[in-house]
């Protein structure tokens, strides 16, 4: 089993690619909910419905999120009534938010909630929210704090980030199944999604990050950042913000303390070298995801630099001491 840590529209897309190279029966998802939000009074988990959409072929590949020929009806009229539009939410997408807000109304879980409507999409991977608790991402700028959403949707993540928080992480547990699913994985793998906003959360929940120290499988991350810009959205922004390079040492850094792997793309064979040098295993590729062929050849690269021999103990080949003192300039 490959347990995958994912969030964003990297993440989708790394799962797309993963689901054409290995049974789907095989791959349990741990899912950032730190973007959830209440919208027009329905609870929205832009995170998981992205998942569950690219695992039962509803994804709409040419936005990268919602549901593929959608139609945006209810935004129209709710507009004409004076509500707000800024989340652009689809007639077929509305149906998901629906049938959720009514199972949390009824007193299920949000893992309840989850496994109900993957089963109605006929997902055959296991998919589970980080926690069942309410954890939310907020962004400090100077309009303000911002949720995730109103800062990357609503302003096009336009002001300057002063910091990144997540609201009740200290007091959150992680959902049933999800620390089980960490430790005796044959791998772990960290999607290409943001490292503050999509992974941050996850590892914010108490026994996460502990869960990662002691896994049992091989844990490798691929990198978002390509040279020193993210491959898309605010990565590079919300990283400086939190004291990390833009690099794949900031990636590196992120990971340190339980990262056994980095992938990289070729254009990184420079800084890839020196943190080679300073203990880090780092295999380089192609990692843009401009087509199916190219997803799937990136998670078959990923997948072969993860055997599924237990690691060594993790003191003798802690990594994260000398991810402490890399130059952060690629």
């Amino acid at each position: 089993m490959i347990c995958v840590l994912s969030g964003g529209t990297g993440g989708a897309k790394f799962v797309d690619g993963l689901r054409q190279v290995m049974p789907a029966e095989d791959i349990t998802l741990v899912v950032n909910t730190g973007d959830d939000l209440l919208w027009w009074g329905l609870y929205v988990s832009p995170d998981i419905d992205s998942i569950t959409y690219v695992l039962s072929g509803m994804l709409s590949r040419e936005r990268g999120w919602g549901v593929k020929g959608d139609t945006f009806l209810c935004l129209q009229a709710m507009g004409q009534l004076g509500e707000p539009t800024w989340f652009h939410t689809g007639d077929r997408d509305l149906a998901m938010h629906l049938l959720r807000s009514r199972l949390l109304a009824e007193g299920k879980t949000l893992s309840d909630a989850t496994s109900v409507i993957s089963e109605k999409l006929g997902v055959k991977a296991r998919v589970l929210p980080m926690s069942d608790s309410r954890v939310e991402t907020r962004v400090d700028t100077p309009a303000g704090e911002l949720s995730f959403e109103e800062y990357f949707v609503q302003r096009w993540y336009q002001d300057p980030v002063n910091s990144v928080r997540f609201a009740g992480a200290s007091d959150a547990e992680p959902a049933p199944g999800v620390i089980d699913a960490i430790v005796s994985a044959d791998a772990v793998l960290i999607a290409p999604s943001n490292p503050i906003t999509s992974i941050g959360p996850i590892l914010a929940v108490p026994g996460i990050r502990e869960a990662l120290q002691r896994a049992h499988g091989k844990i490798a991350a691929i990198s978002p950042i390509v040279g020193n810009a993210p491959v898309a959205g605010p990565a590079g922004i919300l990283m400086a913000a939190q004291g990390l390079p833009c690099s794949i040492a900031g990636v590196a850094q992120a990971y340190e303390d339980f990262l056994d792997v980095l992938i990289c793309d070729t254009r990184d064979a420079r800084p890839a070298e020196a943190l080679r040098k300073n203990g880090l295993r780092v295999q380089c590729t192609q990692t843009i995801m401009r087509s199916a062929e190219d997803k799937a050849a990136l998670a078959r690269e990923v997948l072969s630099c993860v055997a599924p021999a237990p690691r060594a103990g993790r003191e003798p080949i802690h990594h994260g001491v000398a991810a402490r003192h890399l130059d952060p300039q690629p």
